[in-house]
């Protein structure tokens, strides 16, 4: 649904010239919910305004729905776009026009009839439910009302891609979690197909299927959550699951262990101290839930090195677990 195919933005020349973004590829699937997790200047916000187009890359291409955008005309990119919805941080509401006409906006801009503008947002804030305060103005609003309200705009124009800049940062925990809620609602009922552009890891846990990381204007790690959890070395699911810092430990073997799927259930720690006889340590512990299923990290301090405990390991390794070795001596 999503194609960005090595693409670049630089902004300024010369000595001044900064590389927001470096030859950056990314594939959002149909109907997944797609995360793009960085820090503050990581690039997250440029490559949102080069999916949509606001700004033109310096190289490379942009796909949405089987259109590539970068070769389109202005008339052409325009009637693009109403594909394409766009949440923002800070609402970017109207304080003079009621929740209703904040609603019916870009319906109004692209001509829609009055009658048939007014139908489709009364339809669409029942279904973010404020159907209730389609009559009143933002400043009766809390924070998650407002941000209700500007996907609700973002929605009206019935698009079949949600874009997602930063829109819950500037939420409480709470009102937060309602709105990734709401969005995963909307992805599953409309098929909507969302990228979530955020700096907070619960963001990706708690309603992403997919996610890439940005450092430094690259991707630097992407694929399905499910997959990079089990993937050895991974940055993303060292993330979503830390872990702290590895304590001294004398000699002995530290070992993270990643269980994902069916094997968050078993009893593989107390299986693996009956079976050898070890007295193991739980350093740290870190399990969620996600795409439905349980998964997390866990730390383990076993006793001995790890040329002593290599039966142990590699009896956990055949039992489909990703187990890497943080310490201890081989």
């Amino acid at each position: 649904m999503i194609s960005v195919s090595h693409v670049s933005k630089t902004y300024g020349s010369g000595d001044s010239a900064v590389a927001a973004l470096s030859d950056v590829s990314l594939e959002v699937a149909e109907g997944e919910v797609f995360g793009v997790i960085g820090q503050s200047g990581a690039g997250k916000s440029t490559l949102v305004r080069l999916i949509n187009l606001l700004e033109r890359p310096d190289s490379g291409t942009v796909t949405v729905d089987g259109q590539e955008l970068t070769t389109l005309t202005s008339g052409e990119l325009r009637s693009a776009r109403r594909n394409i919805g766009m949440v923002f941080q800070h609402f970017n509401l109207l304080s003079g026009r009621t929740v209703l006409a904040n609603v019916e906006l870009g319906l109004e801009i692209t001509g829609v009839p009055a009658v048939e503008r007014r139908r489709r947002s009364l339809e669409i804030l029942d279904l973010v439910g404020l159907a209730a305060k389609a009559a009143s103005y933002p400043a009766e609003l809390s924070g998650g009302q407002k941000q209700r309200v500007g996907i609700a705009r973002a929605l009206a124009g019935n698009p079949r891609v949600l874009l997602s800049d930063e829109a819950t940062s500037a939420l409480d925990p709470e009102t937060t979690r309602s709105i990734l809620e709401l969005i995963k609602q909307l992805n599953r009922e409309l098929n909507l197909t969302v990228l979530l552009i955020t700096h907070e890891m619960d963001v990706v846990k708690s309603i992403c299927d997919s996610a890439a990381m940005l450092e430094g204007g690259r991707v630097i790690e992407q694929g399905k959550i499910v997959s990079l959890i089990s993937t050895p070395g991974s940055r993303l699911a060292r993330d979503l699951f830390p872990l702290g810092q590895i304590p001294p430990h004398d000699g002995d073997t530290i070992i993270d262990i990643t269980f994902s799927g069916g094997s968050a259930d078993r009893p593989v720690i107390s299986q693996l101290a009956r079976t050898y006889g070890l007295d193991i340590s739980i350093l740290g512990a870190a399990i969620e839930t996600i795409g439905g299923n349980q998964a997390g990290r866990t730390r383990l301090q076993l006793p001995g090195s790890a040329q002593t405990n290599a039966a142990a390991i590699e009896d956990l390794r055949s039992q489909g677990l990703l187990v890497e070795v943080s310490g201890g001596a081989a």
